[in-house]
């Protein structure tokens, strides 16, 4: 009886946990920002996430996992994210592999990025994966990443700031001291370069930074704000009484209002997102709220000291199944929205935890928590009265059709009257279901980039998530539930199509995922040798000692190449060390520069220096001394056995001059032959052993017969000294 009294409990905690887990991972929450696209010049390509079709970029498109971009010849693109600008140089692709509040992760697989990082978290990570190597930029700064066309080089070139390489096998620090070209996976091959001069690309680059610097913006708006730096040259800053800074656009058209100009798309996790065709118009958009101050149309943002939360579009829509809306051919089906105004609370089509929701609704617009909290609590709050519904031309209607199919909506707009819209009900979404031109948009279908591109593998720190199962994968679903997205849930269990695009990545080993400590090593020239296969000599003992395991390298046009070769550099204890800081400097001996040769020069084994073969010549005078010792009263003594052929030059002089010089030894092997050393014999390692010594030091049976005699003088002068003190 008490044991089935505390089973059930027990049971009950169970199931609580059970549901409480499953309801955190039911409402997981989407990430509060995104990448935009924010600026094109030229041929760029843009591929949603699980598609293979290319269709012409449009300036202000959200990105996220999956999204892939192609910058042709003769053009850019730039990037915005956070506190980073991501720039494109001509022939670069570029895919989103993850992002979220904590990571940025890119993968170039081929051509030129300039990053410029303004603000990095101390938790946040961003990461750039090419076929050579993971790059994370682990401090705010300016970085060139460079993928040659072949994809079998990577060029790391620091600015200004810190980042760590990681390989299969090796890790990195890369700053400002040195660039860097890496051949190969496992960061064993690479080459000193030379920081390049500024390029074209380059040069727009910094131009670029130097608007956002001085952005007047930045002072009204939150620092996570994506895009604000395009509002200063597209309207003016007031003070308003009732609401604070007030950013004004100029040069609209009479009767414009928010979201007119644009289109609508279907982007995930987010659902229907709106795409404005201002270049101005993606903060606007996706931050803050609109007030119309005397028949002018005002955005006023959120609190400059919280984070910003992205929101594809903060409207509210009209209508439902069965609104309709007169065109010339008859009643259609419509959809209407008009912009939230201040204070006005924010309701996302997508799930989302309570957290989550008021901090999408604070960082937006001044709002009391009790009211998002009872809008969180109670769905169906219909007695809500928003203020921008009554305002004359707030309210933008448009077919349905051309609301599916991404139509440019300030072509499509549909005058409704106002009876109509007082009369309809209002929405958090539009209640139509996405189709395949939801996804792409309308842009011109574009050639797909060379299919080589990206194809390629891409090495990575950070294990990106499972690839997006695309559009044709999730369309059954999204039918059946209009105008909302896929929760985590269904996202995951989705099955991919097979045309869905699944990006190659290799995930280093957990092992060397520890912070590097130390740069490359430079290399140490080591002279060739006619036997690669010899071991490494032991250097001197002294104060200077010859790192002689460290990798050969030659210089070519400001360029030091490292060995194939040579052990790889994980095995060192600098590379494979302990997490530490990564903000503290490591100190690392300059490179020695060696002579200049030609790559084909270099040897193919980075080998130890061995003695080198000797020619026939006099005996020299340390060894003769050795070999023809004598004792006091002139007598030979045993020849020391010759040094072995691979014993270093250096170590033999060392010995020898710890040996004092025997004089009348030596004079008087003056006249002697050579011996074994500086034989012809002894050139040949195999011959060695077998070869004998010249000269009657270095036969045997003279030696013993020379013992016995020196034995017997001995004992005949001490009998004779014992009987002369007797």
């Amino acid at each position: 009886m008490l044991e089935q009294s505390l089973r059930r409990p027990a049971m009950a905690l169970l199931a609580c946990f059970a549901m409480l887990a499953f309801s955190g991972t039911a409402s997981a929450d989407p990430p509060s920002r995104v990448a935009r696209l924010g600026y094109v010049d030229g041929a760029v390509s843009y591929s949603p996430a699980g598609e293979n079709d290319w269709v012409e970029a449009s300036i202000n498109r959200p990105l996220t996992n999956g999204d892939r971009l192609w910058a042709d010849a003769r053009s850019r693109a730039e990037i915005q994210v956070g506190g980073a600008a991501i720039r494109m140089g001509a022939d670069t692709g570029v895919s989103v592999l993850n992002l979220d509040d904590q990571i940025t992760q890119l993968e170039l697989t081929q051509g030129t990025l300039n990053v410029h990082v303004r603000r990095l978290d101390s938790r946040q990570v961003f990461e750039v994966d090419t076929p050579n190597l993971a790059f994370s930029l682990r401090q705010p700064g300016e970085y060139r990443i460079e993928v040659d066309p072949a994809g079998d080089a990577t060029t790391i070139l620091v600015r200004k700031g810190r980042g760590e390489a990681y390989g299969d096998g090796a890790a990195y620090v890369i700053d400002a001291r040195q660039a860097y070209r890496f051949t190969g996976s496992d960061l064993r091959d690479y080459r000193y370069v030379e920081a390049p001069r500024l390029d074209e690309f380059d040069r727009w680059s910094i131009d670029r930074d130097r608007h956002y610097d001085a952005s007047i913006s930045a002072r009204y708006v939150s620092q996570d704000v994506v895009g604000y730096q395009d509002l200063d040259a597209n309207g003016t800053w007031r003070v308003d009484v009732t609401y604070g800074n007030v950013w004004v656009p100029n040069r609209v058209d009479a009767g414009w209002a928010p979201y007119r100009d644009g289109h609508w798309a279907w982007v995930d996790p987010w659902g229907w997102t709106w795409v404005d065709d201002a270049p101005w118009g993606f903060a606007v958009s996706h931050y803050g709220r609109w007030a119309n101050l005397q028949g002018t149309w005002g955005w006023i943002p959120g609190p400059v000291r919280s984070r910003a939360y992205y929101a594809p579009a903060l409207v509210v829509f009209i209508g439902g199944d069965n609104f309709q809306i007169s065109i010339s051919s008859g009643s259609v089906g419509g959809v209407a929205w008009f912009p939230l105004g201040p204070r006005e609370v924010y309701r996302p089509a997508y799930r989302v935890s309570r957290d989550y929701f008021q901090n999408l609704n604070r960082s937006n617009t001044v709002i009391n928590t009790t009211v998002i909290n009872n809008y969180y609590d109670n769905r169906n709050v219909t007695n809500v009265v928003y203020a921008n519904r009554h305002v004359a031309g707030a309210v933008v209607a448009v077919p349905t059709t051309a609301f599916v199919q991404s139509q440019r909506v300030s072509r499509a707009a549909v005058h409704v009257s106002r009876e109509a819209l007082v009369s309809a009900p209002v929405a958090t979404t539009a209640l139509v279901a996405p189709t395949h031109t939801s996804v792409h948009g309308t842009g011109a279908r574009t050639d797909k980039p060379p299919s080589r591109v990206f194809d390629r593998p891409v090495v990575a720190r950070t294990a990106p998530p499972a690839a997006h199962a695309g559009f044709a994968a999730q369309q059954q679903q999204l039918i059946a539930t209009p105008g909302r997205p896929l929760d985590e849930n269904a996202r995951k269990e989705t099955t991919a199509a097979p045309a869905a695009r699944v990006p190659k990545v290799k995930v280093i080993t957990p092992a060397i995922v520890a912070q590097p400590t130390g740069r490359p090593p430079p290399a140490t020239p080591v002279a060739p040798t006619r036997d690669a296969r010899a071991k490494p000599e032991r250097p001197e003992r002294s104060g200077k000692v010859e790192r002689l395991e460290k990798p050969e390298k030659v210089e070519k046009a400001g360029e030091s190449v490292r060995s194939a070769a040579t052990p790889p550099p994980a095995s060192k204890p600098e590379i494979a060390s302990p997490p530490v800081d990564p903000a503290a400097p490591t100190a690392r001996p300059a490179p020695q520069r060696p002579a200049q040769v030609t790559p084909r020069e270099a040897p193919a084994v980075a080998a130890p220096v061995l003695q080198p073969q000797p020619q026939p010549q006099p005996q020299p005078r340390e060894q003769r001394g050795k070999s023809d010792r004598r004792d006091d009263k002139g007598q030979p003594q045993p020849a020391a056995t010759p040094p072995a052929a691979t014993t270093a030059p250096a170590e033999i002089r060392s010995r020898q001059a710890a040996k004092p010089e025997r004089g009348l030894a030596a004079k008087s092997a003056e006249t002697r032959e050579p011996d074994a050393a500086s034989s012809p014999a002894a050139a040949s390692p195999q011959q060695a052993p077998a070869a004998q010594p010249r000269g009657r030091s270095a036969r045997p049976d003279a030696g013993k017969s020379d013992d016995r005699k020196q034995d017997a003088d001995e004992r005949k002068r001490e009998e004779q000294e014992r009987k002369r003190k007797g």
